[in-house]
């Protein structure tokens, strides 16, 4: 690195000049450098614009109602002529959760890995997309031209099957994005980390390195996703008289064909529990990643017909989301599965940051309700720690780094990394969603900005929930609302009858009779000033209404409900 810069100081004014045809290429995250999820990065070269990943985030505590976030693809859709396709790293939510949103305004073909494409297939097949989206599959090794881009597909481990990283071959220079990874040499399927061809790559020259963050803060190496199955054979052997129910991510293809592994070994049958666990498992196995001996997989249906020794349910619901199945077991309002005091439940995940109340919370019903609940050492992470990170840098060798996929704590960690790995701290990048880097041989700069945002999936409406919509929602439910219903004499605008009140979420009606009377006195008093003043205009009125009372609400309670006067127009 250091012969590089010195050589670049003694240039003569003509290679200087030169210097001007350089080619360079742009990188633009349109997600995932804020919060862990909703991962989407532009690579940006010449008339070619390629886009890795396109995920979703889960919903954080004041985003009351939504679903899910997507990412703000205006850029995409403004230069939709120069987009080639979608590459995906793996078939994780917050890498491909956004597809069939995105999809729709921006139809571009997908590639990825074999399992990748069928999980992919699932989420088109919900939305009626299979026949209008381009999908290819390829393998490690492999390479498509998309462009003015090549992109080469490398073997890497994670908590799902299929993995790849990308080496991005481009006029400027040669870019890896290491895609979520670990380095596991006893991997539960397939081969280890191709960590033979980061080396190669690093030997002809990488331009710039986008690595993993997520464990970044986390000093020595993951552990091999095999330690796990260990401890399931563990904590069956302890619970052999007892149900046993699984809780993971639906997509750990690796970790449910462990718990497959300890059932046959113990001789139970398997309910598979979860829409997205059913999903994934049937592609799985469809496509040879899950081995399940024949007649060990049963339905819900036929669970009864098998004593509780002989159960294991594997099921979603790790991350204590509301709808998933688990937490409906946790509520007693799941229609197949009732908690058992003789219950062994596993929590095989850890939660995602946001998400620990909501575990805490099933992990508390569940326990209440006689369960044992094993939460600890039942999980392996699917991302590099600290030493991981360093043996990347070290192979690849890069000449830029960008820290991507984490919150900002995990950019850092991975950025100080970079720098105890020989890197220039000028040569380091924290970049912010939207953020336009500029990159060539002889320099890399933010150069601009474009629109990066996030869009709220509320239901079936996609963007048609905004910050005014979550501002009336938190004020909602927070203060309640109180709703005024006038009617007036059309001309005299004279009240013919109310003021009356409605309280929702408020205070309770029959317990605060004298407060509703003085908010009606408060409301008329409003009305005389408007008729006094000849103020006629609704809108006018209405604000009245809403300050006077307001204020009056604010004094007597010192809460702010929302305020909504309905005037109505008699002859």
């Amino acid at each position: 690195m250091n012969e590089k810069q010195k050589t670049s100081k003694s240039e003569t004014k003509s290679e200087k000049k030169s210097n001007n045809n350089v080619k360079s290429v742009k990188i633009i995250p349109l997600g995932g450098l804020e919060k862990i999820g909703m991962n989407i990065t532009a690579f940006e070269c010449d008339n070619s614009i390629i886009v890795v990943d396109c995920g979703i985030s889960f919903p954080e505590d004041d985003m009351l109602g939504i679903d899910s976030v997507i990412p703000d693809v205006t850029y995409l859709k403004e230069n939709i002529d120069k987009v080639k396709g979608f590459v995906i790293t793996h078939g994780h939510e917050d890498h491909i959760g956004a597809l069939p949103y995105i999809l729709k305004e921006v139809n571009v073909p997908i590639y990825a890995t074999r399992l990748t494409i069928g999980i992919i297939e699932n989420k088109l097949k919900e939305h009626n997309m299979l026949q209008t989206t381009k999908r290819k599959a390829i393998k490690h090794g492999q390479s498509i031209n998309l462009g003015c881009f090549r992109i080469e597909f490398i073997k890497t481990n994670h908590s799902i099957a299929d993995s790849a990283a990308f080496a991005i071959f481009s006029p400027a220079g040669t870019i890896v994005h290491t895609g979520d990874f670990k380095i596991d040499f006893t991997p539960v399927y397939g081969e280890p980390i191709d960590l033979q061809r980061f080396g190669e790559l690093g030997k002809k020259g990488v331009l710039a390195l986008l690595s993993d963050s997520t464990n970044a803060v986390r000093p020595g190496y993951t552990m091999s996703e095999r330690s796990v199955g260990k401890t399931f054979d563990q904590i069956f052997s302890e619970n052999k008289k007892n149900r046993i129910i699984v809780a993971t991510f639906a997509s750990n293809v690796d970790r449910v064909q462990q718990i497959v592994n300890s059932a046959d070994k113990y001789g139970r049958k398997v309910v598979v529990e979860g829409r997205s666990m059913k999903n994934i498992v049937a592609t799985a196995s469809e496509l040879g990643y899950l081995d399940i001996p024949d007649n060990m997989l049963i339905d819900i249906e036929q669970l009864n017909n098998y004593p509780d020794d002989k159960i294991v349910v594997i099921t979603t619901g790790s991350q204590g989301e509301s709808m998933a199945a688990l937490s409906r077991m946790s509520a007693n309002i799941h229609r197949k599965i009732s908690i058992k005091p003789s219950d062994t439940i596993i929590f095989s995940s850890t939660p995602v940051p946001g998400n620990e109340k909501a575990v805490s919370k099933v992990i508390n019903e569940l326990s209440m309700k006689g369960a044992q609940v094993i939460y600890q050492d039942t999980h392996v992470s699917g991302h590099a720690c600290e030493e991981e990170i360093k043996l990347i840098y070290a192979l690849t060798r890069p000449k830029y780094a960008i820290p991507v996929h984490g919150e900002y704590r995990h950019l850092k960690a991975n950025a100080q990394i970079a720098e105890t790995m020989g890197l220039e701290r000028q040569n380091i990048f924290l970049l912010e969603s939207g953020e336009v880097l500029e990159l060539s041989k002889e320099e890399g700069k933010v150069v601009g900005k474009v629109p990066a945002g996030e869009i709220y999936v509320d239901g079936l409406g996609v963007g048609d929930v905004g910050n005014i919509v979550l501002r009336d929602r938190q004020q909602l439910s927070e203060n309640g609302l109180i709703i005024i219903v006038v009617t007036l004499e059309r001309g005299s605008n004279e009240v013919l009858s109310g003021p009356d009140i409605v309280s929702r979420g408020f205070v309770y009606v029959r317990e605060s009779e004298d407060l509703m009377d003085e908010a009606k006195d408060v409301v008329r008093s409003t009305l005389d000033k408007c008729q006094r003043k000849n103020i006629t205009d609704w809108s006018k009125m209405k604000n009245e209404i809403k300050d006077s009372l307001g204020n009056f609400l604010w004094r007597k309670t010192k809460r702010r409900p929302m305020i909504l006067p309905i005037i109505m127009e008699v002859k």
